[in-house]
Order: structure tokens, then sequence, then C-alpha cells
């Protein structure tokens, strides 16, 4: 029996690389039978679509299935793997899996990273039991090496030939001639000697092949492959054919090279499918003599031998360039997806003509989606092409191939382009987003009468069975003669007589309390039945309105089978909530939600699905979703359906019909005024970027044009060894990109994704540089997690920067950008109560030592210690003594630098650490500046300092001056005088400082004397 295995995709792999990708293949394996796929360079969800054969004689032999990251200098890297009994293929229907994605799992189930992605395999016997195709069976290791044999030949493709007509055709399987047939037949035990002695990839003479087989056997066989190959039909069966096959797979995802092209036009998925496909369209001839290309030739369109998948083959010659001469091209094509709605192909073009043809593809992949909903109810498409360059072998021309390809791909796109919008109609976003109150406007509410739905929701088994107990219960009453007193009962209280009668009541009693629990329900829904439907957003800014549409397949948590829905909508803080639906599970709301204006474009939209079960109990979620404007483009969110998360949601396959729309009414000032506003809590000024450099800014991360770039910053990215590249600081992303010798870092994520943000002081890894570790939510920033240093316990990210050239300035805008984003409106007035103008700005780099003019300085403490000069000087002498005092005192992460002199007889140190929580709840930090000097007298000291504290609420409206004056007393030898100045240099107004003068002084003045009492303690007389 032969087994075949069609390897098509993964998704979601581990990045094994540190430039945070992978070179995964697949490597298969029946008993000593091996074989494996190609090698996808720099993907995480590479595809392969390739078929192997296995011969199995033991249907207790298992399929291994591996895949391996590729290293070119040391062992391959294991990325997951899967095991499938081959006896459950062959006791399945029709002795196929079909296509199913499979989850890899790890080698040690002990192993920490669980999530190694999934696979994409068709596995299933053949139904072929030709002699020919149990020949090639025999060998599943010798069949991949033809099968790769054959790829080198067919799949290589050019950078100057993939443009033109790559765009109308895609990956498939060209009709078999003799000529290849002459240099690629198959293999008698004869060849497979001959191919043992050969050198790795050679093929044998054609004169040792296939001697044992008569001449009718070969052609017979031959015939019967073709036409189970072969498809006879118009263009439109095969889609239907494929329209019945498909089995609701997800669309494919953009190949990583770019974006080609990315339009919507006025016609629907199907016509455009048949505009660029069909082998009646005259647009791939008219493209053709736009181009100047000549001998074009396009295959039949055929199902390959035991798969769904539909595939032709297209060649022409390319017209020569000013570098490049005519080249012959061979195009592949394959429908990966094809639905009336979705039509996906996947085209590979190869030019083995070239110089280094045989040693790359180029790939192309065509994605036609529905479009918007257009206001004239037309239909509309989407088609999106992408590209990339798919390396077979290693070759030093890697780099300029790519950027020919890259070149050469946008001219002739561009051409595409324009010859289809001669045909089709393009569809103005501009338009459409000017007929967003017209689409809006005819959205109507379901009309609800009260009597409608009370009968709609009290019908059910539970109210209709209490009303017949209660009146089978009166008709009993209106027929019984009263019973006699007995036991315990007296007029006016009639007990039950039986543990039957005790069990009626109670049956009565809860039925009763059942039914007024759902009559409060239906009541307190009523009153929340208006919702914020309708209510106008106030303020000019970023204006986002949601239309909720309806609802499919939402779950259900009540034993009636039925939910009572509602959806809630959380955006920068603020809510919007919809009504509720009485039992449904496909519930029609037409309702309408406006935010009001905010000053940046927001980044997430939160939308969680409840069911209501009254107005005490808490709600309970059916679903969940999370829109990210960053990652969307707005005019693919003007008519979307969203699948809700969830483990209910996904059971039920629940989805919410949305039309969201983002506008900006105050164009350019807008972000004028958010730079303004930034640059009072930075301090700093911050220019306004050019159109240019937003656009490149954009263009790098893949962010949408309402990103505007705020400031960027030249620092290390520290993981296992420091990577020095740019950090990006926009209104709602942070990113980091770094290019070494052509290794590229990329990576951003949300500052609604930060969790905590902390400042390391200075170490010798970090090059001597204060370190900023950003901590990420759990779950947050999952495409950012090779950039990321350790993942502590919980699942949290971080990521940690140093060495900028402007720590100062880049701290405070990070924290600045961070607390605009992550902190509610509502904290927000908490925090600062009414904040005004700042006072004073710091706008040097490194700040300046601020002496003690800047604050009113007075006596906080004053006292005589029995410990002489020198020893109470120990405690700032950064040693012992001072180390463990701190330490006592709530100082954590206690650390200081070396005492060095500034002037004659001036020295000056930084000291850092971090208060305990019992200290400050906040746990916040403080940066501090030390200077001493001798007393005029010689007799003593004084210790001046300057404290900044982070972390803290308000923490950066002032700092904290203190002057400490130690002198000896003569009479006493072994005793000095210490006392203690405070005062609060004041960088910003706010009416708290009164209360924030008390709190700290009161705190200042009880930890001071904890230190003294603690150095009296230490001292020992005669040490």
């Amino acid at each position: 029996m032969k087994l075949v295995v069609r390897v098509l995709e993964a998704r979601n792999l581990r990045a094994m690389d540190l430039n945070g990708s992978s070179d995964p293949y697949v490597r298969l394996q029946i008993g000593r039978q091996k074989c494996k796929t190609k090698v996808v360079k720099k993907s995480l969800n590479p595809c392969w679509g390739e078929e192997f054969n296995f011969r199995v004689e033991d249907l207790d032999e298992e399929l291994l299935v591996s895949v391996l990251d590729e290293d070119k200098y040391f062992n391959d890297d294991f990325m997951g793997q899967l095991k499938v009994p081959v006896s459950k293929v062959f006791d399945a229907q029709s002795k196929s899996l079909g296509t199913v994605w499979y989850t890899l799992q790890p080698k040690n189930k002990k192993s920490k990273n669980r999530d190694c992605g999934e696979i994409l395999l068709t596995i299933s016997f053949s139904q072929s039991n030709s002699f020919l195709d149990d020949t090639l069976s025999c060998n599943g290791d010798h069949v991949s090496q033809m099968r790769n044999s054959s790829e080198l030949r067919s799949e290589s493709s050019s950078s100057s030939s993939s443009g033109p007509l790559a765009s109308s055709s895609s990956m498939g399987m060209e009709e078999v001639n003799s000529e290849k047939e002459e240099k690629t037949p198959p293999q008698t035990f004869a060849g497979w000697l001959s191919q043992f002695f050969l050198k790795h990839g050679e093929t044998p003479s054609t004169s040792s092949t296939l001697s044992d087989l008569p001449e009718t056997t070969k052609v017979e066989n031959y015939d019967k492959k073709y036409e189970q190959q072969s498809f006879h039909g118009s263009f439109e069966e095969a889609m239907r054919s494929m329209s019945e096959r498909d089995q609701g797979g997800e669309v494919p995802s953009n190949l990583p090279g770019g974006i080609l092209l990315d339009q919507s036009y006025v016609v629907s998925p199907s016509d455009l499918n048949f505009l660029l496909f069909s082998p009646d369209s005259d647009f791939l001839k008219s493209l053709a003599e736009l181009q100047g290309t000549t001998e074009l030739q396009q295959g039949a369109w055929r199902f390959e031998n035991g798969t769904d998948k539909l595939k032709r083959v297209v060649t022409y010659v390319k017209a020569a360039t000013k570098l490049i001469k005519a080249v012959k091209a061979t195009e592949e094509q394959v429908y990966l997806k094809a639905d009336e709605k979705v039509f996906a192909v996947l085209s590979s073009v190869s030019t083995p003509d070239v110089m280094c043809g045989s040693t790359f593809k180029t790939e192309l992949l065509f994605c036609i989606t529905p479009g918007p909903e257009l206001p004239d109810e037309e239909q509309s498409s989407r088609l999106v092409i992408s590209w990339r360059m798919n390396f077979l072998q290693n070759t030093m021309m890697k780099g300029m191939i790519e950027g020919g390809a890259r070149q050469g791909l946008k001219d002739n796109y561009e051409q595409f382009a324009n010859l289809l919008s001669q045909n089709v109609k393009k569809v103005d976003l501009k338009d459409l987003g000017s007929n967003k109150e017209q689409v809006l406007s005819s959205l109507q509410v379901e009309p609800q009468s009260d009597r409608k739905l009370a009968i709609q929701y009290f019908a059910n088994f539970t109210v209709v069975s209490t009303i017949l107990m209660g009146i089978y219960v009166l008709a009993h009453i209106f027929l019984a003669m009263p019973s006699t007193i007995q036991g315990l009962e007296f007029d006016g209280l009639d007990l039950p007589d039986s543990i039957g009668e005790v069990i009626v009541c109670g049956i009565l009693v809860l039925q009763g309390e059942r039914v007024l629990e759902l009559i409060a329900r239906f009541m307190q829904a009523r009153v929340q039945k208006g919702s914020d439907h309708g209510v106008k957003a106030q303020g000019d800014g970023w204006l986002l309105t949601v239309a909720l549409i309806e609802g499919s397949n939402i779950a259900a948590v009540d034993s009636s089978g039925f939910p009572d829905p509602y959806v809630v909508f959380t955006c920068n803080g603020k809510t919007r909530t919809s009504s509720i639906k009485f039992q449904r599970t496909d519930p029609q709301w037409n309702e309408i939600f406006e935010f009001d204006a905010m000053d940046d474009p927001p980044s997430m939209l939160d939308v969680e699905v409840y069911d209501f079960d009254g107005p005490f109990d808490d709600a309970i979620s059916l679903g969940h979703a999370e829109i990210n404007f960053v990652k969307s483009n707005i005019s693919d969110l003007a008519d979307v359906w969203i699948p809700l998360q969830g483990k209910l949601a996904q059971a039920c396959h629940s989805k919410l019909h949305l039309r969201i729309f983002l506008n900006n009414t105050r164009g350019s000032n807008i972000v004028k005024e958010y730079l303004t506003k930034m640059e009072k809590e930075v301090g700093k000024k911050i220019n306004l970027r050019s159109p240019q450099t937003n656009s490149a800014f954009q263009k790098l991360f893949g962010l949408p044009p309402e990103e505007f770039l705020i400031n960027d910053f030249t620092c290390h990215l520290r993981r296992k060894m420091p990577l020095q590249g740019r950090l990006f600081l926009s209104a709602r992303t942070i990113g980091f990109h770094a290019n070494l010798f052509g290794h590229k870092t990329k990576f951003f994520f949300l500052w609604e994704d930060i969790e905590d943000i902390q400042v390391v002081p200075p170490t010798l890894s970090s090059m001597v540089s204060p370190i900023i570790i950003i901590t990420l939510r759990k779950g947050r920033g999952i495409d950012a997690r090779h950039g990321a240093r350790t993942q502590d316990e919980q699942g949290r990210l971080k990521f940690h920067f140093h060495s900028f050239v402007s720590f100062n300035v880049a701290h405070r805008t990070i924290m600045a950008l961070w607390k605009e984003k992550s902190l509610s409106p509502e904290q927000k007035v908490q925090i600062v109560e009414e904040e005004s103008e700042s006072k004073s700005l710091q706008t040097e780099e490194s700040g300046s030592f601020l002496g003690l003019e800047d604050a009113k300085m007075s006596e906080v403490h004053s006292s005589v210690l029995p410990v002489p000069t020198n020893y109470f000087m120990e405690l700032f002498g950064g040693g012992y003594l001072d180390r463990k005092i701190m330490e006592k005192v709530g100082c954590l992460n206690y650390s200081y630098t070396p005492w060095e002199r500034e002037k004659a007889d001036i020295y000056q140190r930084q000291i850092c650490y971090k208060f305990d929580r019992h200290v400050s709840h906040y746990s916040g930090e403080v940066t501090s500046t030390q200077q001493k000097s001798p007393l005029s007298e010689r007799n003593g000291w004084t210790v001046e300092e300057v404290m900044t504290l982070h972390g803290v609420p308000l923490g950066d409206y002032f700092t904290l001056h203190l002057r400490y004056q130690i002198e000896d007393l003569p009479s006493r030898s072994n005793e000095c005088n210490v006392q203690v100045f405070f005062g609060i240099a004041w960088l910003k107004s706010t009416r708290n400082q009164k209360r924030i003068t008390e709190n700290i002084l009161s705190n200042l003045q009880y930890r001071l004397k904890m230190m003294f009492n603690l150095v009296e303690k230490e001292f020992v007389p005669g040490m």
C-alpha cells in the first residue's frame, strides 16, 4: 500500500534565530523511510506544498512528522513534532484524514514552552494500485530526492520575469511532456543502485530506467494518471467544484516580502477572479502586449492527482531590458482557496536560464476578498498581492537578487494596476468615508413592543408549568372541604399533614421564586433598553463611531438554551453599552455608539458580550474580542465580522457584525496640539516631523497613515548580546529597529500593553549606562517576543534598553507617553488635580544640580549623638555602615558611586535606591546627588543632598533638598552635634503642595530618628 502525505503549510512556529524568525523544513519518517521538504528562509508561517509517497507494509507503524530549523553552522534546531498512526488513516472514511491542522508537540512533555505552532497536512492512502506507483513508493527518501531535483529545474524564478505575468497565475503542475519524461523517468532497482553510487542530486541515464517494463505498461499507467489530473469542463465548473470541496479554512496570510498592490474594486470577487485567472479572459493577453511579453501559452486548469488543488502552468518570454536579455519564464499556479467569496492563488515563477536562476524562485500570493459595503449596494472586492523570494540554495548574490526583484516587481505592478483600473472601477475610499452618515442612517433599530417581548420571554417551561400548577392548586382549594384542626394546628394555621404535602409546598415555593426572578430580570432589562444608542459625541478630535449590526451563534448558559445578550464597548477608559436582546442566539441590534473626541487616535477597542442575569448578579461573559487600530486598516473595519474569543464563543463560533469609523475633525492641528501637550510633560521641545519622515516610519513598521512619529533615540537592545538600533516613539506605539549586517530586527507594541517601567542603575554589562526595563502585561506583545530579554514566571515579557545618547530626555519622553496612554481620565484627575503650566523646565539633557537657594530650608531635626564625628561620617562613606543602615530603613537595591573631587575640598557622588512598600505604597525609586565639604573651622562636615522621586504621583513636580551639618563638641570628644535642614523646590505648581509637604516631612523625621538610633547601636567604643 502507498501512503500519500502532502505537507502544505505551517503557522505560528517558534522563532529559533536571533533575528526573530526561523528557517523551517519538515522531515517525515515511516520506519526506515525518510524524506524532507525544502527549507523556507526566515518565516514563521512557511508554505511548502510538497507531496511524498511511502510504502506501508505494517499498519502498526507510525508517521513521524518533525519540524526543524536549519542551522548553517550547528545542528538543526528542533521546533516541534507529531505522530500519526498508520492504522488511523487506514480506518478512516475513504482511507483519508483529509486536510487538517495538527498541533505540534515538544519532544519532552515537561518542556516549559509547549506552544510549537501548527502544521497543515493531507494524509491518505492512494487509490491507485498500478505497478508503476508501487515501484515509486518503495523508497520514500528516493521519491523526495526525485521531487526536489525536479523542483530545482521547474520552480526556480527570476526577478526580471516575476512581475509581468505572475499577477495572473498561480502555482501549479505543468502538463508532463515527452522531454521532461526523458529527463526524470521512474527508476527500477537498477536505477536505484546507479543513483546510490552517483553524487547527490545527479540523475542516472535513461538507459538504466524502466528497462523491465514493457512499453504498453508505461503508456497505460501514464494515461491513467493523466486522466486523473485532467479537468474536463469550463472554468466556472472548476470554481464550483473547488467551492464544494472547500473545508472553510482561513485565508492565507500575506507573504513577508511586502505588499505590491492593495486596492478595492467595484466588482464581485467571483468576477474579479474570472478576469484575472480564467483562460477565456483577455486581461492576461493585454498585459503581455503592454509589457512586451511574447510566446504566451496558458495551460489548462487541472486537479492534482489525489488532492483538491486546482493547478495550471503559464509560460512566456519576458521582454529584454537594459541589464537582462529576453528570458523564458515558467509560472506555476495553484488555487489555495476558492469558496465563491474568497479566492487565494499562489504563483511560483521560475527562470532557470538567468544567472543563478536555479537557486531561487519568486512567489506571489493573490488574495481576493469581499470589499467594503458600498452605499448603492453594489458588490466590491479587495485585491491584495504580496510577494517573497524563496531561495532553494545559498548564494552570495542574495542581496542583489532581492533588490532587483523588488524594483522589477514594483515597476511591473504599476502597469498591472493601471491596466486593471481600466477594466474595473476602483473604490474611492474618500467617497466611502464621506458616505458614513448615509450608511449609518440606513440602520434602523428593530421595533419591539413590550407585549411581544413579554410573550417571547415568558413563553418557557418554567413559567407555563408554574401557572398550570397554580391553577391546579386553586382548583383543589375550591373543591376541597376544610380539614379538622389536628396536631399543632390552630385557627388560621394549616400545616402539611404528610411528607408528600411538604414536598409539594416546597416545589410550589421554588417555582414561584423562579417566576418572580424572571419578572424582576425582565423589568430591569426593560429599564436598560435605551442603552447608549444615539448618544452624540462631544468635542473635536478623533471621533470613534461603532455600529453594532447583529450577532451570530451567541452562546447560551441558561437551561432554556437562549441567551439574553448585550454588548459593552470600551475605548480609552470610556464604555458604551447596547440594549438587551431577550432569548436570541442571532440578535439584531442596528444600534450606533459614538465616543467623545480624543486628542490622539485610539489604539484598542475592547468588545465584550454578556448574558444579562438580573440587576444584582454578576454578568456572565459570552465572548470577547479586541480590535487593534494600529494593526488594522480603517477601511477594512467599515463592514466586518468579528469572531469572539473565549471557550463558550469558540465552541459556538460566535461572531459580531460591526461597522467602525474613525475620523479626525481637527486635521493636522491635532498633531501640533498633542506635541505641545507632551512638551509640558517632557520638559523639552518636540519638533513636528516632516510627512516624508512619518511616511517612512509608517512603512517601516506597517502602521496606518494616522500614526505620527514623536521622537526616536539611538540605544542598545539587551538580549543575549547588546544590539544597537533606534527606538521609535509615537502616540500609540513604541518600536525598535536594527539592521546589523543585513540581519534586521524589528518589533513594536502598544503603550497600553506596558504594565511597568523601571530604571536600573548602571552596570558593566550595560556599558555604565542606566537600563530602562519595560514589562508588558501577561499575554501582550506576542509578536514582539523575539526582542524580549526575559519572560518571568507570570508570562510577562521584559525588554531592556540602555546606552541612550540622551538618557534623561528618552526616559522622560517614555514615561510621559506611557502615563498619557495607560492612565484613565479618572486616574489622571485624581493624581494631578488641576495641573497648571510648568513653572520650571529642565532643557539640558543632563539636567542641573539645583543649589539650596532654590528651596526654602528649615530645621527638621537636631540632636547630640554619643558617637565621634568621623564615625558618623561613615554613614555617607559608602562602606558597611552606609549600606546596612540604608537597607534597614527600607531602601532596596541600594547602590552608589565613589566620592569624586569636584573642586577643592568639595566631593560628590550619586545614589540610587528603591523604597520598600512599607515605606511607600507606590514603591517608587529615588535618584540622589550628594555633596560634602568640611566646615570653615575644620571641626565638622556639611553634606548637601538633592533627591528626585520617580514612580510616585506628582513626583515630577518637585525635588527634595537636605543639608546635614555635623560638628564636633569641644567639651565631649566622643560626641557630635547633628542638625538636619529640609526644603522642597517646586518645579510645577499644584493645589496639593501643603499636603505633600506635610506628608514628606512626617516620613522624613521618622526616618532620620531611625537612622541615628541605628548609628548609636552600631557604634562600639574603643573600636
